[in-house]
């Protein structure tokens, strides 16, 4: 029975930042070559240093302004790429490479209080968020994010 579903950032979104090269807060979208992994926020892929070009934005991944708003650079391809499809487990490339990708998981109520938060670490990430879950009834949603970084990575949310 599938828990929770991943929600990468949409395709829709990335293509508005890449025709009109601003983020939601106006600054312009920085072109580069990429030097690290990322991931792309839309595939969830992580990107070929010395290969792919990425975009450099900020980006809030909330619906509410408050305390907990955590706005930050992530990265999205340049050139248009498939949405992550694989919705009910994390993506395996990030969940393989925890050198490149450490992870946190952050849980948020329904009104955006963080309630929770997890260092992956060597464990499992698809049944860590599973347990978060079934443990928590409060958290109805979770972010990850890189814990070295801060970055976010992506959303998940339950499955009732």
């Amino acid at each position: 029975m599938n828990t929770f579903k991943i929600v990468p950032i949409t395709e829709k979104f990335a293509s508005k930042i890449r025709n009109t090269k601003r983020d939601n807060f106006n600054n312009e979208v920085i072109e580069e070559v990429a030097t690290g992994y990322g991931p792309c926020r839309v595939s969830l892929q992580p990107f070929v240093p010395g290969k792919d070009i990425r975009l450099l934005l900020s980006h809030s991944p909330f619906d509410i302004n408050n305390s907990f708003n955590q706005p930050g650079p992530v990265f999205i391809h340049k050139k248009e790429v498939r949405p992550y499809q694989d919705i009910h487990r994390f993506p395996k490339e990030i969940k393989a490479d925890k050198k490149n990708f450490p992870l946190s998981l952050i849980g948020y109520s329904n009104d955006q209080k963080m309630m929770i938060t997890e260092l992956v670490g060597e464990r499992d990430v698809d049944q860590l968020i599973s347990e978060i879950f079934e443990e928590n009834p409060m958290v109805a949603y979770l972010h990850a994010r890189n814990s070295e970084a801060c970055c976010f990575i992506c959303k998940i949310e339950r499955v009732n």
